[in-house]
Order: structure tokens, then sequence, then C-alpha cells
């Protein structure tokens, strides 16, 4: 991917060291639209000056601006809360992790990733399950029904229910969907791209919308109940020694 040069200039203008910075939001997801913000997201190293005070600042970094023919959103979180948020079942920040869209990396953020698949549990599915539901009840509740949360909808549930059987993160629906090839999601898609990132829905068939969205989580439910995924992880130490290296060399 052909990245806007206001990418790396948010990284190289970033207050500390950065472990790694991907591409999330609609452009991770595969449904973009040209006037898509960009949202950068990624994990910065304090130097210890910084957290031996009574206060830790600077743990999360945001910053939010319209740069040219650009809108970036880059959020950025210090190694230890990044790897605290990796203990749990969080899908969010694992998708950020193994984004393919990479705007800066290092030794340190292929060592995370290879250390990040042994925190996946079955317990991941909840993540699934309940930002679906969050988006869907988003979506129900907009006067004006627009495609991006409905979008978001079906990329979460297809993520969750690929994760339980496959034990491995992907995030771009429309990768997801060479295997599920539900032709409204290519249409969906298709539909946003070639709109605005507010588009409304081409169509009021909220029927059949909801419908795909009740099957598709009882999916999701049944794959957890035979996921082959382990119900807790040990990863707790590998990350504790990786954040003294990293504290230590800052």
């Amino acid at each position: 991917m052909q990245y806007p040069a206001e990418l790396s200039a948010a990284v190289k203008n970033h207050p500390y060291k950065l472990l790694f910075a991907t591409v999330s939001g609609a452009h991770l997801y595969g449904f973009s639209s040209p006037d898509s913000d960009f949202d950068l997201r990624g994990t910065h190293i304090l130097p210890i000056a910084k957290l031996i005070g009574f206060e830790v600042q600077d743990e999360t970094i945001e910053v939010s601006k319209i740069d040219r023919t650009i809108e970036l959103d880059l959020v950025s979180h210090d190694i230890k809360k990044f790897f605290s948020l990796m203990l749990k079942p969080n899908g969010y920040v694992l998708e950020q992790l193994y984004s393919p869209l990479i705007v800066h990396t290092s030794r340190e953020h292929d060592e995370l990733k290879e250390l990040g698949k042994g925190c996946i549990t079955v317990h991941h599915s909840h993540h699934y399950l309940g930002f679906s539901a969050n988006q869907w009840k988003l979506f129900e509740n907009l006067e004006t029904k627009k495609v991006k949360p409905l979008l978001y909808v079906f990329r979460v549930l297809l993520t969750g229910i690929h994760l339980m059987r496959t034990g491995q993160i992907e995030a771009n629906l429309s990768i997801l969907n060479q295997q599920f090839k539900l032709s409204y999601i290519d249409e969906l898609i298709n539909y946003k791209a070639n709109s605005r990132e507010k588009a409304t829905l081409p169509n009021n068939d909220i029927k059949f919308y909801g419908g795909e969205y009740q099957r598709l989580r009882k999916i999701l439910e049944e794959e957890t109940a035979i996921s082959k995924l382990p119900i807790s992880h040990d990863l707790k130490p590998a990350l504790e020694d990786l954040l003294i290296r990293l504290r230590l060399s800052s």
C-alpha cells in the first residue's frame, strides 16, 4: 500500500521511540472510502526517567489532525500498557499488532508478533461478540442508516469466526469473504468504496441484515464452543522479559 507522506511524518515526529506503527480502521478492514481518515496505531517506549515520579504521563499519545489532503488519527500506548492489553482477550490490539499495513517496524515488533500468537484463547470470542452487539445497536439507533457501522458488524463477526477456527487474526473483510462468499458483503464494500465515509445504506432491507447478524452471531457462538484454542495462556513472563529489555535499552 502506498502511504501518504503525512503518516511517515507523524511517526518521525512522535515524541518517543516507537516499537511499531500500523494502519488500522477502514483501510485495514478493506472498506475505506476516498475520504476515509487514516487511523495510525502503535506502541511507544517511555524512558525510565518518565516512570520514576509519582505520576506517569504519556502512557497514551493521541494526535488528530487534518494535514493538507488527509485526516490523520494517531494513537499509541506505552509498551507496558499495550502488553497489559495483550494479556486480556482483546482482539483490537492484536489486529493492530498483526496489521499488514506497516508504517514503522522494528526487530522487537517481530518478536512481539511471535509472542502474541501465544496469548490467543477461546475467550477472544467475547471481544467480537460484544463488539458486534455494540455496532449493531449503533446501526439500529441511527435515524439515517449508514453503511459503515453495518460493515463493522459483519467484519467483527467474520473475524471472530475465523479466529475461533484457525487461531489467526484476519481483519480485512474482503479477504474474509473469500471464504464466506456472502454476496451482500461484496456489494456493501463496493458501494462504500465508491461513495463517501458517511454513505447511507443503498437499500432499506434492515430485516435481512438483522437476520444475517443473528445468523453469524450464532455461528460465532457455535465455533467458540468447539474451538481448539486454549482457554488460558501463560504469556506474562515472556512479555515482562521483553518489557524489561526494552526499558533498559531506552
